[in-house]
């Protein structure tokens, strides 16, 4: 731990601007599970996680940043929580109808969030953090659990990824 400093969850200074930060951490919670309600689950479980870990917290660093580090982990800890369940459900009962991927990409796709849903999880992440949340490449990075570079870099596939993909869906519109 560097220095002596922790938070106390009694702060309230540390309470009221949790609660101001919730809007932001519901929109990135929102991107990336895609729906409302376990968007709202995500933030929940992560809200709850950073209370019980606050003393960990290092005044005067960054709380964005922090929690949507724990934001991030729920997600990812609660996706293959989940790969788990349908992985064992799947032993257990055979599917019997799966999606056709030709179907997919096969859809008329002309919306920026369809777009985007196909570029790969770190692009999007990438877009997300350092274009709809404005967070600097650093803060992006430390997020992730990158280097500077790789967010960068991330950043410059995706733009270039979505360009080539808005120009596909302009070539084909339907």
């Amino acid at each position: 731990m560097i220095g002596d400093a922790q938070v106390d969850i009694a702060d309230t200074d540390i309470r009221h601007q949790i609660v101001a930060l919730l809007p932001d951490l519901r929109a990135f919670a929102r991107f990336l599970v895609r729906d409302r309600a376990g968007a709202d689950d995500v933030v929940q479980d992560s809200i709850v996680r950073a209370l019980g870990a606050i003393n960990q917290f290092q005044p005067g660093t960054n709380l964005k940043a922090w929690l949507f580090t724990i934001l991030r982990n729920q997600f990812y800890e609660q996706a293959r929580r989940r790969k788990r369940e349908s992985s064992a459900l799947q032993a257990r009962f055979e599917e019997t109808e799966a999606a056709d991927p030709q179907q997919l990409a096969q859809a008329d796709i002309t919306d920026l969030q369809q777009l985007m849903w196909r570029l790969p999880p770190s692009q999007r992440e990438a877009l997300l953090l350092v274009g709809a949340q404005e967070m600097s490449h650093e803060e992006a990075a430390a997020i992730c659990g990158v280097p500077v570079g790789t967010m960068k870099a991330r950043l410059s596939r995706a733009r270039s990824g979505l360009a080539a993909l808005m120009e596909g869906a302009q070539a084909n519109p339907g």
